[in-house]
């Protein structure tokens, strides 16, 4: 007889994905909701949930709910109440990771704070008010290293400032300057190719504001969060490239 060699519950959780009844299920799903909701014609996954009878359907990084028949659809968040998870938050964070090491960190210029030791990615806007928020508050955090992506996208003037810093002689100085102390950056010109880049790496990833933050381990938190809270995030997941 030969052993398993794979955990009985993962080996009956393949089966049953591959199985004819939940093929079955997965093809009645999608014709009812492409019928119903044209928007819903390529859904990229469905996927049973931990709640009996409740289906995850997910369209790129977006996670709606359904019936088994198609018949409802839900838009919100599912709880696990009893581990006090979320776990739409989860299965969204796991979506949209981001593989760090393989961000082009030659289309970024760095600030470092201290030895710099702990690694953390920022997509930002020069006229982003919540972006100078965001680097004042980092003043405080310290041994760490920010890997700043210029994404121009808030105004149209932002591209001009953000060639300008990165035209720069120190393009970290002159990002600073302007950010915390509201100097204007000077003219300046060079080959802008990486703002470019950068603009298409958002879009492809679905980067629609900033600050936009990348940790280590993968997870991007949209928005100027605190920096107790970068502190926390920095520990958890660990040293960068």
């Amino acid at each position: 007889m030969k052993t398993l060699t794979r955990p009985l519950p993962l080996l009956l959780a393949a089966l049953l994905l591959g199985s004819p009844a939940a093929q079955a299920q997965d093809a009645q799903i999608r014709k009812t909701l492409a019928e119903r909701i044209p928007q819903l014609a390529q859904i990229d996954e469905v996927r049973a949930t931990p709640m009996k009878g409740l289906y995850e359907i997910r369209i790129g990084t977006d996670v709606y709910y359904t019936d088994a028949q198609g018949n409802y659809l839900i838009q919100g968040e599912l709880i696990d109440t009893k581990a006090r998870r979320n776990l739409t938050e989860d299965r969204v964070n796991k979506l949209s990771a981001i593989d760090y090491k393989s961000l082009p960190f030659k289309d970024a210029f760095t600030v470092v704070h201290g030895k710099g030791e702990r690694q953390i990615v920022i997509f930002e806007d020069p006229n982003c008010g919540y972006c100078k928020r965001f680097e004042r508050d980092m003043q405080k955090v310290d041994n760490v290293t920010m890997h700043v992506f210029l994404y121009p996208i808030l105004s149209p003037d932002s591209a001009e400032k953000s060639r300008n810093i990165w035209c720069a002689r120190e393009p970290a100085s002159a990002w600073q300057d302007h950010m915390l102390r509201d100097v204007t950056p000077q003219q300046a010109s060079c080959d802008v190719a990486a703002l470019e880049r950068n603009l298409a790496l958002g879009r492809k990833h679905k980067i629609t504001g900033t600050p936009t933050l990348i940790f280590p381990d993968g997870t991007r938190v949209p928005g100027a969060i605190s920096s107790q809270e970068v502190e926390r995030r920095l520990a958890q997941a660990g040293n960068g490239k």
